[in-house]
């Protein structure tokens, strides 16, 4: 019998230490079994190191620590922490995990399956459940009928061909340190959907999201909320060399309008 191919699980982590070991934990038992599962630390201040040490003996495990100096701007940070990994793994398959988040047991089987089917689709997102103190809630498929957008669900919810990652890397390097609102999970969906065209959802809920920490930042119409809207149509003219049309668009003009409120 054929021999699955190797996937690997990035986490990356910076002061999750409550939470760090449900995710990793989410990996180890998975229903696919031939994983590599690689964390990065980004020099946490509480008791991660502590909670990775747990799992030295793992052989599926692989841990790092980053060494270098932190830009302390949180898009940047978790973008170059999962570059980092991504240079390290050696999976045909690659899926993304924020430490504060978890998989379902079934979430690296299924994205393994859509890749086998679709041999075109290079960037498959699943859909998330979203968690808050509350409640927990399944998250559709859609978004605002005015937005120009597609749904890019959380960097949680994000696999990809590891192709795909080298495509993305030679034309986006040089922007990988501006649109600091910008962050790695959007920068890949908006390349794979307007530029390959090779984006798919899968829509099954197979990642639990908390709505934590930088998302209660982009709260929808504040300040930060209309900066990263600005930004994110900026980044998609600076990667499509303006071939991207959207300068007519309800959406792009209603952010030009709120931006320019901001500077009054």
């Amino acid at each position: 019998m054929k021999k699955k191919p190797l996937i690997s699980i990035l986490i990356i982590n910076y002061n999750n230490g409550k939470l760090l070991s449900r995710a990793i934990n989410s990996c180890l038992i998975q229903k696919y079994k031939n994983l590599e599962i690689l964390v990065l630390d980004d020099k946490s201040t509480d008791n991660s190191v502590k909670v990775l040490n747990s799992f030295k003996k793992n052989k599926k495990i692989k841990i790092f620590y980053n060494k270098n100096k932190k830009k302390n701007i949180a898009a940047l940070d978790a973008m170059n922490g999962y570059l980092k990994l991504f240079q390290k793994s050696k999976g045909l398959f690659v899926c993304l995990l924020d430490s504060d988040d978890y998989f379902h047991r079934s979430k690296v089987h299924e994205i393994y399956k859509i890749f086998s089917i679709k041999k075109e689709i290079d960037f498959v997102q699943n859909l998330p459940f979203i968690k808050n103190s509350l409640k927990t809630e399944k998250k559709n498929n859609k978004n605002s009928q005015f937005s120009f957008w597609p749904y890019l669900a959380p960097e949680s919810c994000i696999s990809f061909r590891k192709k795909f990652m080298i495509k993305f890397l030679k034309v986006n390097y040089k922007f990988l340190n501006n649109f600091k609102d910008v962050w790695l999970g959007f920068r890949m969906g908006v390349f794979a959907f307007f530029c390959l065209k090779k984006f798919y959802t899968l829509n099954m809920n197979l990642t639990f999201y908390e709505s934590l920490g930088q998302s209660k930042k982009y709260r929808k119409l504040n300040k930060n909320w209309i900066i990263r809207r600005k930004n994110s149509f900026e980044y998609l003219r600076s990667i499509s060399n303006n071939k991207i049309e959207f300068n007519k668009n309800l959406d792009f003009l209603i952010t030009n309008f709120l931006t320019k409120l901001l500077r009054k």
